[in-house]
């Protein structure tokens, strides 16, 4: 629908940006970290781009004071963080690593001294290698245990200081990427092990929302999902029933046991055919029932364009992680759906769909099936940054891809869906997981290549100024 007149951003609207422990913070192993699923993994040939790891990353650890400053300067509002459970609990279950907890201590206080909102994500993918080797990780209901003593800890070291909390950082996207297409930890392609720990990571996820009530911590907490709306190739019913599975396998199934305690019966009643259903016990319905979050985090990058698909048709296909436009394959479930070219939108080097209208559906279907305010904890354009010679970068397509998406947001609170605010990914460069460092996403950019760390010097592009004037007008000026 069009608006003759939009509403303005609320006076308290997080106008924010977001990073995770292992892309920006390096020191791997220093002052008693232990080493995560990441730190591991990245150690198999041609399982990131050119072999990049994070054992220095952005070294954000070490200049986490530089980097608060340039949010300060730029009025920034929100920074969303991960706590490195790993860096905390450094084998996962047993002592406690003061040195590790005095970084996150002295980051909290200097973004609450600059006036900028901490937004605490305890889990974004990096689980501590230990309890991997010890038990299998989300595969094993200790995780439970161990997960919610780590988020207890936090959440006692951080009330009153932390108001709002992530649990878990795109469960479907660590879930499905390292079970089904080992492009990340664990490294499996297993459809029942993919289902066994999903199931488990939803227990983990309510366990600790249900203990943030019950230790009466002041403040919100929700998980951050990757959604992106799903449309139909065209409008034949085959391919309108495609969008339909597809909605239900890459968003009810999470999002539905997030609000309501219960898998989508048409997912359900699929994986019971194929003997792929989780091992359920008893109780976990009531633990599951009794976690509804406060929020919906919404990591938003592209939307799904998908067509019918055979019964012997196109499984998981390949994923762009070079920048080579064009090289990534379609994908899908066979005799569920596929992936298929939209042909009205753009895309990225990384072959992603740009969509900023898509924002403004995610939104809307998240607000009229759940019913609670979101909180959009990552949205942003990974794109070749170029620096000059004067340490200018000149990023008018961020700005671009930015403003648009902004615009978005403002239309789908004018159509009165309740939006928190707004985390961009990401503040600095950073380390893009598999795809190395050439793909960048920050305000800020941070001189480093894959094979060459260099000086690591900040510089402001012209996207960081832009974002500042958007701040200080309230997104009056885009």
């Amino acid at each position: 629908m069009y608006h003759d007149k939009l509403n303005a951003f609320p006076d308290d609207f997080l106008w924010g940006s977001a990073s995770a422990a292992y892309q920006v913070e390096g020191a791997a192993s220093e002052e008693g970290k232990g080493e995560s699923v990441w730190d591991r993994f990245v150690k198999i040939p041609g399982k990131t781009f050119k072999g990049t790891t994070g054992e220095v990353a952005v070294d954000h650890y070490h200049r986490y004071k530089e980097d608060v400053a340039l949010m300060a300067e730029q009025g920034m509002k929100a920074y969303r963080f991960s706590v490195a459970w790993s860096r905390v609990i450094p084998d996962g279950d047993r002592e406690i690593n003061e040195k590790g907890l005095a970084f996150y201590d002295k980051l909290i206080d200097e973004l609450i001294e600059n006036g900028i909102e901490p937004v605490l994500t305890l889990y974004h993918w990096d689980i501590p290698q230990a309890l991997q080797d010890k038990y299998g990780g989300w595969e094993n209901r200790q995780v439970i245990e161990d997960f919610t003593r780590y988020a207890e800890l936090l959440f006692e070291r951080y009330n009153n200081k932390v108001k709002y909390w992530v649990s878990l950082n795109e469960q479907n996207i660590f879930i499905t990427l390292g079970y089904r297409m080992a492009a990340h930890p664990p490294n499996v392609t297993d459809e029942k092990r993919l289902f066994e720990a999903n199931h488990i990571a939803n227990l983990a996820n309510a366990s600790v929302i249900k203990r943030f009530r019950e230790m009466g911590i002041k403040g919100k907490i929700g998980p951050s999902f990757a959604y992106g709306p799903t449309y139909a190739l065209d409008s034949h019913p085959l391919n309108q029933l495609a969008a339909e599975n597809h909605e239900a396998f890459s968003a009810h199934w999470w999002m539905d046991m997030y609000v309501f305690g219960e898998y989508p019966k048409v997912v359900w009643n699929y994986l019971e055919k194929k003997g792929l259903t989780p091992t359920v016990h008893p109780e976990d319905e009531a633990l599951l029932k009794s976690a509804k979050p406060d929020f919906m985090g919404l990591n938003y990058y592209q939307t799904s364009t998908v067509e019918a698909n055979e019964p012997d048709g196109v499984a998981a296909g390949k994923i762009n992680t070079t920048g080579k436009k064009g090289s990534s394959e379609a994908s899908g479930m066979p005799g569920v759906f596929k992936s298929a070219d939209n042909p009205y939108v753009d895309q990225t080097d990384w072959d992603w769909d740009i969509d900023p209208t898509g924002l403004r559906i995610a939104m809307r279907r998240i607000d009229s099936r759940y019913d609670l305010p979101i909180l959009i904890t990552e949205n942003g354009l990974g794109a070749y940054d170029t620096l000059e010679e004067d340490g200018t970068i000149h990023d008018d397509y961020r700005i671009d891809f930015l403003k648009r998406h902004i615009e978005a947001i403002q239309e789908t609170i004018t159509d009165g869906v309740d939006v928190l605010g707004y985390c961009t990914w990401s503040y600095t460069d950073l380390l893009s997981w598999m795809n190395g460092y050439q793909k960048r996403y920050g305000f800020v950019y941070v001189d480093r290549e894959e094979l060459d760390e260099k000086e690591l010097k900040r510089y402001k592009k012209d996207s960081y100024h832009w974002y500042k004037k958007v701040i200080e007008t309230n997104g009056q000026e885009l």
